[in-house]
């Protein structure tokens, strides 16, 4: 992802103050935890799935002078004539730094409530170069490193927010979140809609969203796609469609596994009180 913002006159900067102090302003991603229910969206494939739901509980937390946390858990549940009901449990928790230099992530991963499918465990960093070095413990002890731009979960979302300030409608970027096993960092393109302004369409809104005057912040339509790196195959793994509010919080979710296709309505949402960052 290269995000310049084109340079200005200074006659014409002057005649627009309000655009360029918005244009400079820092993003400020606000603490919060949030409750998503999911259900079932779409079925299909050759999986089977013919119903689903699950949650997601998700508490975001830190600023750009001490760095970002992320707890997160998805809890599914797909249910098939043929295998019946299968019950899959991640449970993640991440620590970016505020100069998205630095991340240290652990993800484990349960089927059937008790069973643990997988563990993944391990630090990544990115050189003042641009390399980026990512250190393993789990699931097995490795090193590998990856040359290009790449940016860790935080910082795309900060850039998606500053995408969207530009108006600009895409956004391409190789991400590394340290899912799966660890392994993979992932080419991402991201579809960005019209900006909603604020107060439009409030009749649309889950009650947690008008409690927390999120309807007084524009929003935009995103999807991201997210695709194996370097393979030839355009076809991506995995796809997430949210309206992104301007201070990182994300409603509507859709979540595509290219068999099947879960959506998320925002059940609860607790902002907490903006650090003074002003970073």
């Amino acid at each position: 992802m290269r995000l310049f913002v084109a340079a200005f006159g200074l006659s014409i900067a002057s005649l627009m103050p309000a655009a360029a102090e918005t244009a400079k302003a820092p993003v400020q991603l606000a603490p919060h935890r949030a409750v998503y229910d999911l259900s079932l969206l779409r079925a299909g494939g050759s999986n089977g799935v013919e119903s689903a739901r699950g949650r997601i509980a998700m508490e975001f937390g830190g600023d750009a002078c001490d760095g970002y946390t992320l707890k997160y858990r998805q809890v599914t549940i797909l249910n098939s004539s043929e295998s019946g009901a299968n019950t899959m449990d991640v449970q993640t928790a991440t620590y970016e730094t505020g100069d998205g230099r630095s991340m240290h992530f652990k993800s484990t991963s349960f089927r059937q409530g008790m069973i643990k499918d997988s563990e993944v465990d391990g630090d990544a960093k990115i050189s003042p170069e641009g390399m980026l070095n990512v250190d393993l413990k789990q699931p097995k002890k490795t090193a590998f490193g990856s040359t290009g731009e790449t940016v860790f979960p935080t910082e795309h979302l900060k850039r998606l927010i500053e995408a969207g300030r530009r108006g600009d409608t895409t956004l391409s970027v190789r991400v590394y979140d340290g899912s799966n096993k660890g392994d993979k960092v992932y080419d991402t393109l991201g579809l960005i809609g019209r900006r909603i302004e604020p107060g439009t369409a409030l009749a649309t809104l889950e009650e947690p969203v008008r409690k927390d005057d999120l309807a007084s912040l524009a929003r935009w339509p995103i999807t991201i796609s997210y695709f194996e790196e370097g393979k030839g195959d355009r076809t991506p793994v995995y796809r997430i469609s949210f309206e992104l509010f301007e201070n990182g919080i994300s409603r509507d979710l859709r979540l595509d596994y290219g068999d099947f296709a879960l959506k998320g309505e925002l059940k609860s949402l607790d902002v907490q009180k903006p650090s003074p960052c002003q970073r």
